[in-house]
């Protein structure tokens, strides 16, 4: 493609809420453009890398067996209520209603698409096992759209469903889509963790995240230093450097002491001397899983853990079994449970269920609020003073904690999620009858898996890892054009014509290609080459010409290489063949 043909319009600067540096550098090089909050108009430049990742997508899947379909983006409502995510999803579903007063949901995601199209022709274990897959377009209502495909509202995903017969045959896919989407990642040559995951509202008891690494991401990531665990910190278990178990031998008698202005464990600790690793603090959430039903009755639970530590809401989802993480109770809440205002509140006396962290299980006379507003109880014991509903793992894990592994400690990393793999069993299958006549002819549900990858956002995902102060560094595998040739003297026949003959031979070898032939000064194009950051760039200018030679620079470490004219089709097909990554 030539520039003066191209519709490509790069910026100086960045719009101020372009936050972290890929957005803004997709924003500069006129990848995107924005239309609302959270949508955006792909640039060619973007759309081409877009096509490429889907490109290796299709050829991963397509050799394993997987079959391509596409499913509308508008859900009616009766399907999601068969599962009952119509409420469950909150308000990240879009819901509307058509000129008939019908429901409908823009689709976020398609479990219950696939499965209502699968019930319909599946009806022998002969039709299975079977994974389909689609790359369509995804809606979900976020409340603070930021850093441009990162997370936004309207977004390109592949997704893929897995069918099987039994549990071992959906593990056996499980395992399929997992080394599928091991080399997926790995043609990218981009450096990236496969991690344990929650499966969040979309259910399983088996998954793992796609993480590629940035300093940028959103999702924080615990790494094993001596062996190859990685979590995300949401699931990542919480084994403490040493247990913390109390050295006192007998329970003291329960004491209340006033403790005016002493409302964080910050301050309790500075006025007692006791570290915040020995301190107790009690938190209040909400058990009403239905985020929509904001009028029923509260039920509300208690969290008993550290001073030292912080609550892992995904954990506390998982042991109550909630569909969402839960949230925290207003003050107004707190005080209507506990009697007192948050900052002296304890677990004595509370008539509604506590939930104790494993760090706090070791200790013995500890402090805690009295319910009682600018009073604390110390000599607090569990057991004896309350009775936990249940102990547990609540706490997020940390860089420094033991590594589940048994080997070494744990390492904090940054990453962006752009791939999740799930085994979800039998939950949308029963739910929806989605069922086969096994070979003594019962009736069983389906075992299924789903797949996703985030398209757009692996591709900008792609530029948070791979750029410099001056632009882009495009991995080869998904670069728009993977050769830019800059003409620095357009109006030379001389330079045209030897520009002009690279262009073709390299198109002829399938190679793509963008030629900035604009009357711009050098510096120009050299500044906005850079932005750009096609792998390779190609120099044709007079002077050099005069001299025999042509300038080729390859943008991610600006390696400059001086070669003849007539050597540079071959010269520029050998440093594309260097520039592959090598196999993992």
């Amino acid at each position: 493609m030539k520039w003066t043909q191209a519709h490509i319009f790069t910026l100086k600067e960045a719009p101020a809420d372009a936050e972290i540096p890929s957005h803004r550098l997709m924003i500069r090089a006129g990848m995107i453009k924005k239309l609302a909050p959270g949508m955006y108009t792909y640039g060619n430049l973007a759309l081409r890398a877009i096509r490429k990742f889907e490109a290796i997508i299709r050829e991963e899947l397509d050799k394993r067996g997987c079959v391509e379909i596409l499913m509308p983006m508008v859900h009616p409502k009766e399907l999601w209520e068969e599962t009952n995510r119509w409420t469950e999803m909150g308000a990240g579903l879009l819901k509307f209603q058509n000129r008939n007063q019908q429901w409908y949901c823009l689709g976020a995601t398609h479990e219950e698409a696939v499965t209502d199209y699968i019930r319909h022709d599946v009806k022998s274990y002969r039709d299975l096992p079977r994974t389909l897959y689609q790359i369509q377009t995804k809606y979900r209502d976020e409340v603070r759209p930021r850093f441009g495909l990162m997370r936004g509202r309207e977004f390109s995903m592949k997704d893929a469903y897995s069918f099987d017969i039994d549990q071992a045959g959906a593990l056996k896919t499980y395992q399929v889509m997992y080394d599928a989407y091991r080399a997926i990642f790995d043609r990218l040559g981009l450096n990236y963790r496969i991690v344990q995951a929650d499966a969040g509202n979309i259910g399983g008891s088996q998954t793992h995240e796609f993480q590629l690494l940035a300093d940028a991401g959103e999702d924080s990531l615990l790494v094993g230093d001596s062996s190859d665990f990685a979590a995300n910190i949401e699931v990542c278990p919480a084994i403490d450097a040493e247990l913390h178990v109390s050295s006192e031998k007998e329970l003291k008698p329960i004491e209340k002491f006033a403790t005016p202005g002493l409302k964080s464990i910050g301050t309790l600790s500075k006025s007692t001397g006791i570290p915040p690793k020995e301190l107790v603090k009690t938190l209040f959430f909400s058990g009403n899983d239905d985020v929509e039903s904001k009028d029923k009755e509260l039920k509300p639970f208690a969290v008993l853990l550290r001073g030292s530590d912080t609550i892992n809401p995904v954990k506390v989802k998982n042991l109550l079994g909630m569909a969402n993480p839960p949230q925290l109770l207003t003050d107004e809440e707190v005080k209507k449970v506990s009697g007192a205002w948050p900052g002296s509140c304890g677990p004595v006396g509370l008539t509604i269920p506590i939930y104790l962290d494993n760090g706090v299980s070791g200790l013995k006379n500890y402090i805690v609020g009295a319910n009682q507003d600018a009073f604390h109880l110390k000599n607090v014991n569990h057991g004896r003073d309350y009775q936990p509903t249940k102990v547990g793992d609540l706490r997020m894990a940390q860089a420094g904690d033991k590594c589940p592994s048994g080997k070494g400690n744990l390492q904090a990393f940054r990453g962006i999620e752009v791939g999740h793999v799930f085994y979800l069993g039998t939950k949308y299958s029963s739910k929806m009858n989605a069922s086969f006549l096994n070979q003594e002819g019962k009736a069983q549900p389906i075992e299924m898996g789903c797949y996703g990858i985030g398209v757009t956002r692996t591709v900008q995902a792609a530029i948070e890892q791979c750029h410099d102060q001056d632009g882009i560094i495009w991995p080869l595998a998904i670069a728009p054009f993977q050769v830019h040739i800059c003409v620095l003297d357009p109006k030379d026949e001389k330079v045209m014509n030897a520009s002009q003959a690279l262009y073709a031979g390299l198109q002829a070898q399938g190679i793509d290609v963008l030629m900035d032939d604009r009357d711009e000064r050098p510096g120009v194009k050299f500044k906005d080459a850079d932005l750009l950051g096609m792998p390779l760039r190609i120099v044709f200018g007079k002077k050099g010409l005069d001299n025999n030679e042509v300038e080729l620079v390859v943008r991610k470490d600006k390696q400059v290489k001086k070669v003849a004219p007539d050597a540079i089709l071959r010269s520029v097909l050998e440093a594309l063949q260097n520039l592959k990554p090598s196999p993992r």
